[in-house]
């Protein structure tokens, strides 16, 4: 039976550090445009306890969302051991395009999979190259999309990358800025025969009626600001309401599929948005099978990287299988899981055997 595995992969993660204390002087507003009541040591302390974030990741001025994602397949391309010129398929998964900062409009033009193409220097015609937009679980359905052109016989070998600058799209006004970070995570997915290995199932869903614009672009909170400005703005509380009902469903449903049992799942690398609530998805993930959540089982680099939105699920497979995260492996026969949720809403899972 022909499926897919995944046989390298590599990440971009910038050198410059933004920690939590450099938010201590910025001025917070609510939506309407009022002040807080708390003081900003308060807000940074309350949004480290709920979040797990501790620091962020910025790219350096002179790099954009392309250039990121090229030097995370790069990566990925020599770890997979394989020539580029082989890639039937280049997926970039984005929301925003490449930005410049203190631009106010995102660059999509030419696509963000074309132009890394180009960095790539491939000259194939037949590797074709598209962007994926599916909010922040956009890395996974792009791993989708790969198994499914190799099960139709028209791909052996895609690259999939998830890459992002939310840095420049951030209203500093907005105490949700704190949230986001820049970063790129790829992976190479290749034809596989292997009885039992690679990707097992997957589920996929959009919920588009009250749930669309829990995530949107609008304008700054600082009223006095250009609102033709727009930034990325979210409904926390819906999010995470919606998130801990609709993902552990989804979950539910490719692990069924794939037939394998919970206790038998080693891994499950969650997006990394808030930690309370991806702990309380993998709670209630496990309470759908009457199982308590294994100790370890869920990876975060949340706490060091931030939300990178779909660079977040690769970065933290690449860490964890290049033993940088302490105490977390992956080994020959364990079987994972690949878990998002994000602007759409969008929601996917994947059940995977190494």
């Amino acid at each position: 039976m022909i499926s897919s595995k995944i046989t390298g992969t590599g990440t971009y993660i910038p050198s410059l550090i933004i920690k939590n204390s450099d938010f201590l002087n910025e001025e917070f507003l609510n939506a309407d445009g009022s002040t807080f009541a708390a003081s900003n040591d308060v807000i940074v302390e309350k949004f480290k306890a709920i979040t797990g974030i501790a620091e962020r990741r910025y790219a350096p001025e002179e790099y954009k969302t392309s250039d990121i994602a090229f030097f995370a397949s790069q990566k990925a391309i020599e770890d997979a051991n394989i020539n580029s010129e082989e890639l039937d398929y280049i997926i970039v998964a984005h929301n925003f395009g490449d930005l410049k900062k203190g631009a106010i409009q995102g660059d999509t033009l030419p696509s963000l999979a074309s132009r890394v193409k180009n960095k790539l220097g491939i000259k194939n015609p037949n590797c074709v190259a598209y962007d994926v937009l599916f909010g922040c679980p956009g890395w996974i359905e792009g791993v989708i999309q790969a198994q499914a052109f190799i099960k139709a016989g028209i791909a052996k070998k895609c690259l999939v990358i998830g890459a992002e600058t939310l840095s420049r799209v951030i209203d500093k006004y907005d105490r949700d800025s704190m949230i986001f970070s820049d970063g790129a995570g790829a992976c190479i997915v290749e034809k596989t025969e292997e009885k039992e290995s690679g990707i097992l199932s997957h589920a996929s869903q959009t919920f588009a009626n009250d749930e669309a614009y829990f995530l949107n672009f609008e304008g700054s909170y600082k009223k006095e600001e250009d609102q033709n400005v727009r930034y990325i703005k979210m409904l926390g509380r819906k999010i995470y309401e919606f998130a801990i009902t609709n993902v552990p469903a989804a979950m539910k449903s490719a692990l069924d599929k794939s037939g394998v049992e919970i206790d038998d799942v080693k891994k499950i690398f969650i997006h990394q948005a808030n930690e309370k609530m991806d702990e309380a998805i993998i709670k209630r993930f496990y309470r759908l099978f009457k199982k308590r959540v294994p100790k370890d089982i869920m990876p975060m680099s949340i706490h060091e990287l931030g939300n990178t939105s779909v660079a977040t699920v690769p970065t933290l497979l690449d860490l964890v299988l290049k033993g940088k995260i302490n105490n977390q492996e992956v080994n020959k026969g364990d079987v994972i899981m690949f878990a998002s949720v994000g602007a759409g809403m969008n929601i996917n899972a994947i059940v995977y055997k190494f």
